[in-house]
């Protein structure tokens, strides 16, 4: 049951859905405020008639909603003290929501879960999520750690950052003392951590949306400069192509990363394998198999596999919400397949000879010449994806910082003017002294991920333990090691 305040807040959202329900109102049901606000019961016998579209109650039931509406409003709407308890809310079938023209509607989000999304649609989300611009590293990571290690790496990773991430999707049912329906991550962390917890994570966040947009603008001068330099040269009929890759030392969508698959398999049938295997002495042409670089990997793909700061936003919307955590293992093994799909088949049809795989550039388009026309079709796609996702990026960082910091997200024009003017600098300044994308981004991989992958999840998890009594040895042992693996994977990033 619940305070259905017709005066102020409609709790009722009117939803137009053909597939699910064809009559004239689909009600959904706001499960963002799922406890604060309890659907109306109605017992099936007060239902007039249940078969009618729009269904009508009876006198009764219309007479206990005004009675239980009149003893909402004998304390304020924070008052918890006339919310009905779980044990007497009635089963998902029998929720309706009484309508004071004398109808009752059957709750959908109810009996279909929090959202409408299949596990389908789940999986695609966070896939797509997923991918950034770290899939454009991972062959210059593989080079970097050696081609065996380089694929193990991107496997052990995988599953590590997984198991942190299922323990980011379960930190909220550790928590049985307070309702933690509507909480997103940060707010775990400011349970368990007070304001120490919400401003670090405030700062990692910062660090992984402004890594990404000096990132994004590197990349976008790179595209930029090679699209100008394209059309020039077509325009005055010069080809470059014959050599078919070059040694020049300069958050893809779904479009585009299919159209990365495209071109690597396409290359990669053209060029064919060019592989050879020494353990641990490079030669001529090859790399060794293992590397004393591999942790420029590991920063890489902290990054690459980094997602557990919105990952319960997007299982919210799971229509299926018991199915989470196959979803959430299912989205991350293809996005694993993924990265070693496009790793391995660019580092393996790298032309050695003539060239050694040591020229592999931290970009592998700039291995493309700027004349090669499948290449331009891949930078065309990604400039205008960062060209739209970087105002994006730039609006999440001022509401962060400026909402945290001033409390409101537009304090005045000179706030934003001054914080816009430092993230274009940072980024512009880069793009001429550093462009390297591999290293920004294994920086500001193993920072953030530092809190939010491995700290932030382990800690919770063992204080979470060791206040139910239920902290063993091996589990302490086991966490502390994902927390020291964190702060090794940020430390050993300024040797490399």
């Amino acid at each position: 049951m619940a305070n259905m305040d017709s005066d102020s807040r409609h709790l009722l959202i009117p939803e137009v859905d053909h597939e699910i329900n064809p009559g004239p109102m689909n009600i959904q049901f706001d499960s963002s405020d799922l406890r604060s606000k309890r659907p109306f019961y109605i017992e099936p016998t007060n239902i007039v008639n249940v078969n009618d579209v729009i269904q009508r109650v009876s006198d009764h039931a219309s007479a206990m909603n005004k009675r239980i509406h009149y003893y909402s409003r004998l304390s304020t709407p924070a008052d918890k003290a006339l919310i009905a308890p779980d044990h007497v809310v009635p089963a998902p079938e029998e929720c309706y929501i009484y309508s004071p023209l004398g109808s009752a509607y059957k709750l959908q989000s109810y009996t279909e879960g929090y959202g409408k999304n299949t596990s389908l649609v789940t999986i695609f989300m966070i896939w797509n999520t997923m991918l950034g611009t770290s899939i454009l590293s991972i062959p210059w990571g593989i080079k970097q750690a050696g081609f065996t290690t380089g694929m193990c790496i991107i496997m052990l990773m995988g599953l590590l950052t997984l198991y942190c991430c299922y323990r980011v999707v379960k930190s909220r049912a550790m928590i049985s003392s307070v309702d933690t329906t509507t909480w997103e991550y940060p707010d775990v962390c400011r349970y368990y951590f007070g304001s120490f917890g919400q401003w670090s994570s405030l700062l990692f966040s910062l660090v992984s949306l402004i890594g990404a947009m000096i990132v994004y603008w590197v990349l976008m001068s790179n595209f930029l400069f090679n699209t100008g330099k394209f059309i020039f040269n077509f325009i005055h009929h010069i080809n470059d192509t014959d050599a078919v890759l070059s040694t020049n030392d300069s958050n893809p969508g779904t479009v585009s990363v299919l159209y990365l698959i495209f071109l690597v398999t396409l290359k990669a049938i053209r060029l064919g394998f060019h592989l050879e295997f020494h353990w641990f002495m490079p030669t001529e042409f090859f790399v060794p198999e293992i590397r004393f670089q591999f942790p420029q990997l590991t920063g890489v793909l902290t990054l690459a596999f980094f997602i557990h700061n919105c990952i319960i936003t997007l299982l919210k919307n799971n229509k299926n919400q018991e199915n989470n955590v196959r979803d959430l293992s299912i989205a991350y093994m293809l996005v694993t397949l993924t990265y070693l799909y496009i790793g391995v088949l660019v580092f393996a049809s790298f032309p050695s000879p003539p060239l050694s795989k040591d020229c592999i550039e931290q970009n592998f388009l700039d291995n493309f010449p700027s004349s090669d026309i499948l290449s331009f079709i891949a930078r065309i796609f990604l400039l205008f994806q960062m060209m739209t996702v970087y105002p994006l990026l730039g609006y999440l960082a001022r509401v962060q910082l400026l909402g945290h910091v001033f409390g409101d997200i537009y304090p005045s024009i000179f706030h934003v003017l001054i914080l816009n003017l430092i993230i274009v600098g940072a980024g512009v300044i880069m793009a001429c002294l550093y462009p390297n994308i591999g290293g920004i981004i294994r920086y500001s991989g193993a920072a953030c991920g530092l809190a939010f992958v491995f700290i932030y999840p382990s800690l919770i998890y063992i204080i979470s333990l060791h206040q139910e009594e239920r902290l063993t040895w091996p589990k302490l042992i086991f966490h502390v090691f994902i927390i020291i693996l964190g702060l090794a994977n940020l430390i050993v990033q300024f040797f490399m």
